[in-house]
């Protein structure tokens, strides 16, 4: 429950662009901001909380727009790795696939075993022993999938995308098909009906099955649905982030202008060798955008490695009718080996069109005890110790995990992360996978990195204009602001206090779950989550739904 609290004397970062620091005393009372005035004139009311905060900065809480967290909020609901960071808001749904809307169990059950890479896949007991045998999986619907969030209570808040490759699997199945015209529209009232029941818009995964299979001319037909309804807008994984990764972004950028509706590029990177230098290219293009009037803004992370399933490196044809479909193929030696040559030599889509390079990639947690002593080694690591090629471990673990193994691609390139968040509509996206012990430091270290290394450290951003990229501009595109996403009389009382001179990313692909420090407290909707760097374990978070073309 919130309880009436006054910050005396902290310097003051609204988070709004181009904004002044200033001292000042902030009342919170009913979870909201009720009074910001000079230090000495606020008169608190009998019983409030006084926390002296001279010498730390107050700002708005941190807004993830790219979170994977959709499980995670109810099987881990403290929410370490955020709260601790000092993030209040998440946007999940996230990569076109999710869990929900689906129709039956059986899209459900292959739902949760495509990303249990991403999630973890709880037993039924499990869930039963965690949530009382209520919620966990009985949903069907977006808003039912919501109204499970809330009953269960979450420590952050969160906003959920329509994941376009939930409805082409509603819609069409797991295949590589065209869709019909029938299968369209049943996509796009699909769409429309989460986008009534709160969704604020619409995320694709276009290296994932089965989203991967829609055409362009499909993806604008639900863009132009999603152009209905005002703020609303989509969030494209797009089709590949190595070889042609500036003609993907082409095609996403395009459908901002052909229907209207705005674009949200998602994990905007240029990791692979072959973009280095091509960040301004990409900018290029989006400020080109962005002067004709379409409505584009962007998400990163502040590091070079990427993370995702070690399944997705397979070709898509591979993938084609969902897991049980791919794990038949992978006991064909004929099959596994045109994956082979896919993979390692040609290059294929599930690799962004580049032979993969078993010296990047990385074993994230498994879950097969024979194949433990492999997490958190590289492949070629591995192959090495017992001196195999890296391809049979590669098909090793995916047939013991059952394809529910993640990975982390040892990719970057450190000038184009640099480039790409200095952009005017760039904004913060962790793409934190949280699942597992091995996983990637951004989960626990996305915005303090963004405060400490890139802002203090390096001198990017200064300290006003980073908070903004982490606060206000995510609430615009989400539709929230001025009631988040900035220090205001009236908003509410998502607060993050920190100092500024010790703020930092703790966390290292050796230990990837270290705290960050410098951060003192948490509010969420006024309830302190975070203690002097300790957690509360509260859980104060809200379903932020979109109702009237209003996001609450």
């Amino acid at each position: 429950m919130a309880t009436d609290i006054l910050f005396t004397s902290p310097t003051v970062i609204t988070g709004e662009e181009s904004a002044t620091p200033f001292v000042a005393d902030v009342l919170i009372c009913n979870g909201l901001i009720a009074q910001i005035s000079e230090p000495g004139v606020i008169n608190p009311p009998s019983g409030a909380r006084v926390i002296d905060a001279k010498g730390y900065v107050l700002s708005p809480g941190f807004i993830d727009m790219h979170a994977h967290s959709d499980l995670y909020l109810l099987t881990n609901p403290d929410h370490e790795a955020k709260i601790t960071q000092g993030c209040t808001t998440e946007v999940v749904g996230q990569d076109g696939i999710s869990y929900a809307p689906v129709r039956n169990n059986a899209q459900l059950q292959a739902i949760r075993d495509q990303i249990a890479g991403w999630n973890g896949n709880p037993t039924d007991e499990e869930c039963a022993t965690l949530h009382k045998g209520v919620g966990m999986f009985e949903w069907r619907t977006v808003g039912e999938y919501l109204d499970c969030l809330e009953r269960n209570k979450t420590a952050t808040n969160v906003a959920m995308l329509v994941p376009q490759g939930n409805l082409r699997l509603l819609a069409c199945g797991p295949h590589d098909s065209v869709a019909t015209e029938a299968e369209i529209q049943d996509q796009v009232a699909l769409l429309r009906e989460a986008m009534d029941q709160g969704a604020v818009g619409m995320s694709s995964g276009l290296t994932y099955t089965p989203g991967m299979y829609a055409s362009t001319s499909e993806l604008g037909i639900l863009c132009k649905a999603l152009s209905e309804y005002p703020g609303a807008f989509y969030a494209p994984h797009h089709r590949s982030y190595g070889f042609k990764a500036i003609e993907s972004y082409a095609e996403m950028l395009d459908l901002g202008s052909t229907t209207g509706c705005p674009v949200h590029l998602t994990h905007a990177t240029l990791n692979f060798a072959e973009n280095r230098g091509k960040a301004p290219l990409l900018m290029g293009m989006i400020d080109e955008k962005l002067a004709a009037g379409v409505d584009v803004t962007l998400d990163t992370y502040p590091y070079l490695p990427g993370c995702t399933t070690l399944a997705a490196l397979i070709p898509s044809w591979a993938s084609s009718g969902g897991p049980a479909e791919t794990l038949k193929r992978l006991e064909d030696p004929e099959t596994r080996e045109r994956i082979r040559v896919a993979v390692e030599e040609t290059g294929c889509d599930g690799g962004h069109g580049i032979p993969t390079n078993w010296d990047e990639i990385q074993i994230g947690t498994t879950s097969h005890p024979s194949i433990a002593s492999y997490s958190g080694q590289r492949v070629s690591a591995v192959a090495k110790s017992q001196n195999k090629p890296p391809h049979e471990i590669f098909f090793e673990v995916l047939t013991k995990d059952r394809l529910s193994t993640s990975c982390l691609m040892h990719i970057g390139n450190e000038p184009n992360v640099q480039a790409i968040m200095q952009h005017r509509v760039h904004m913060s996206g962790s793409d934190a996978i949280l699942h597992g012990k091995t996983t990637h430091p951004r989960a626990y270290g996305t915005f303090t990195r963004y405060l400490g290394h890139y802002s203090r450290e390096l001198g990017l951003l200064s300290l006003p204009d980073m908070v903004a990229h982490l606060t206000s501009r995510p609430a615009r595109r989400l539709g929230v602001f001025p009631g988040r996403g900035v220090v205001r009389v009236g908003s509410a009382a998502d607060l993050v206090l920190f100092d500024a001179e010790r703020v930092r990313d703790r966390a290292t692909f050796e230990e990837p779950k270290l705290r960050s420090e410098g951060v003192r407290f948490v509010l969420v909707n006024g309830v302190v989550a975070l203690e002097e760097g300790e957690m509360v374990g509260v859980r104060a978070g809200r379903v932020l739904r979109r109702r009237d073309g209003r996001v609450s």
